[in-house]
């Protein structure tokens, strides 16, 4: 479910180093708490959760609104969980840039310190692939994804945090993953972005479930790849820009004049630039049943999942959603000092107090949740 839009620009620099150890301790310590009086399925659903998390870094005092409290927060919370020897049952997979290609394999290391059985790991490499592949390639908001990290307790239970950059925009999203067991279909538990776009293909929300099923009959078709070659000699420019139509959702804020001073929006379809043909003889080879499964097909991209789309659009009438499917406070102030400098005082008693309050088990439940309200 969409519930709300948050600003991410990019930040260039790191935190330092005296913020960073305080925020594992802080990041381990909150985790732990939440663990213990929750379990792993409130701790997962709280991460996944776009607005909760964006809170969780305020509260280890990173930038509310920086790119950054993604990388950090789970590459903080990464350490952490490893340098206390994963004493929670829980691990991070991935992680930004380079780590993020770890994450197959570092799953196959947390499937086996965790005991989980094979048939499980497999479901795990699965949604890893599904998860960044889904967000790269179905919903086509042109932010790039570099961060894919997945968050696995010892049950077998995950999250997914993935981030996503527009260099052009300078700007970023974050998506969230919570449990899913299907990949196509509104999958995610929720998305942060700078603002909602225009022209966005969306083939995961409900509104393209109609274009699902065409794309994929479609694609079973032998004249698939010249149905798509139809898109591409057609010479009409009012096949691209058309549709004029006021009381109708378009996905496009332009505008022209109707003679009358009237505006009218117009929507535009733009083609991919390249097409692999030989994955649309992979996918008829293939044969899908269905849309998760075409998408899983090997070599499937962008480019694949907008031609189809389209041609269910403008040759059989199948409609996709062009809409793009785009609240905080600060507990120890921030790394660039806004609103103001991280108090490093009051971290340390944060850190103080939740530890004393974790490790003081043995204390009447009501004392050590009182000592716990002491941080609200």
């Amino acid at each position: 479910m969409h519930t709300g839009i948050m600003q991410l620009p990019l930040h260039d620099g790191k935190a330092p180093r005296w913020l960073v150890e305080r925020m594992k301790m802080l990041s381990y310590l909150i985790v732990k708490a939440i663990v213990l009086e929750h379990g792993y399925g409130t701790l997962l659903a709280r991460l996944s959760d776009p607005l909760w998390f964006q809170a969780f870094g305020c509260v280890l005092g990173y930038d509310w609104h920086s790119s950054g409290v993604t990388t950090v927060v789970t590459g903080v919370l990464k350490q952490a969980l490893a340098e206390h020897d994963h004493d929670l049952g829980l691990m991070v997979a991935g992680g930004k840039g380079k780590s993020a290609f770890k994450a197959c394999e570092e799953l196959v290391t947390i499937c086996d310190t965790f005991n989980i059985r094979s048939s499980k790991m497999d479901e795990l490499l699965y949604a890893s692939k599904m998860t960044a592949k889904v967000d790269s390639i179905l919903l086509q908001d042109k932010h790039e994804l570099y961060h894919h990290a997945m968050l696995v307790a010892e049950d077998g239970t995950w999250a997914v945090v993935q981030q996503g950059m527009d260099v052009n925009a300078k700007t970023a999203r974050r998506y969230h993953w919570l449990n899913a067991k299907r990949f196509v279909d509104e999958p995610r538990s929720g998305i942060i972005g700078s603002s909602v776009l225009d022209n966005i293909l969306d083939m995961t929300a409900k509104e393209s479930g109609e274009c699902r099923k065409v794309c994929v009959d479609i694609a079973n078709e032998k004249n698939v790849i010249s149905s798509v070659q139809l898109l591409f000699k057609q010479s009409v420019l009012d096949t691209w820009i058309d549709r004029y139509d006021d009381n109708k959702h378009c996905n496009s804020n332009s505008n022209i004049g109707d003679g009358r001073g009237n505006a009218k929006a117009i929507e535009i379809y733009v083609m991919p630039e390249h097409i692999d043909w030989d994955v649309f003889k992979r996918i008829y080879d293939v044969h899908p049943s269905n849309y998760e499964e075409l998408v899983a097909v090997k070599g499937v991209g962008a480019s694949t999942i907008r031609a189809l789309a389209l041609v269910a659009e403008l040759i059989y009438g199948a409609r996709p959603s062009w809409r793009d499917p785009v609240k905080f406070t600060f507990a120890h102030g921030g790394k660039d000092g806004v609103p103001y400098p991280v108090d490093r005082r009051t971290y340390d008693e944060s850190i103080k107090v939740l530890r004393e309050a974790i490790e003081g088990l043995d204390v009447d439940h009501r004392v050590r949740k009182d000592m716990l309200m002491r941080l609200c």
